[in-house]
């Protein structure tokens, strides 16, 4: 006679085929799922989430405001930023380096346009804002747009100093000084070599 449940002959409760079934498969279902999380297949690969997003203004080439836009942060290994851009261009935006007072493409460009980030083409400063400094420098007493760039404390150099940045790359840009003209009183101290000139069409 086959047992199916109740006690054994020893007295203790057996499993009906039913019950041992069940826990079995339950059993081989929780080692399934310890192996898929663990050979990597059930975690989320942090490269694969989605791009901080922020809020930049947009401009037309001829700096008229087109309006805020939300878009991802642009985020590059450092190969890949050192294949899309120049020797001098990469050691400034993704380095912090300074280029060479006096050295500049951009230092003597006075034609109605835009100066974008070299990096993303996000929009920095208009022309109408670009003075002569005398430093060697393109400068500007204003960004573009306040949303487009990041000011922060740079202690390098043994001094204090507010770096500009872009927003949506982080690229280095330079400097912001408060010996500037009116009607800010600022100088935007900008490397040549971070920004591309696009001209009014």
């Amino acid at each position: 006679m086959r047992q199916t449940s109740g006690k054994n002959a020893h007295g203790q409760r057996s499993l009906g085929r039913r019950q041992f079934l069940l826990a079995s498969g339950a059993t081989v279902a929780g080692m399934a799922i310890w192996g898929y999380e663990h050979a990597g297949f059930g975690r989320v690969d942090a490269a694969a989430k989605e791009p901080k997003q922020v809020k930049i203004v947009d401009f037309t080439d001829a700096g008229e405001r087109k309006g805020i836009v939300l878009v991802p942060m642009i985020q590059k290994t450092d190969a890949e930023w050192k294949a899309q851009l120049s020797p001098a261009s990469y050691q400034v935006t993704r380095h912090e380096g300074t280029e060479a007072p006096f050295t500049g493409a951009n230092l003597n460009v006075h034609d109605k346009g835009v100066f974008r980030c070299i990096c993303c083409d996000t929009a920095l400063f208009s022309s109408g804002t670009k003075f002569e400094s005398g430093t060697g420098w393109p400068s500007f007493w204003q960004p573009i747009a306040k949303e487009n760039v990041i000011e922060s404390l740079d202690t390098s150099l043994g001094m204090e100093r507010t770096a500009v940045s872009c927003r949506r790359c982080e690229a280095h840009l330079g400097h912001v000084f408060d010996d500037g003209p009116q009607p800010t009183g600022l100088r935007y101290c900008m490397n040549s070599v971070a920004l591309r000139f696009a001209k009014a069409s």
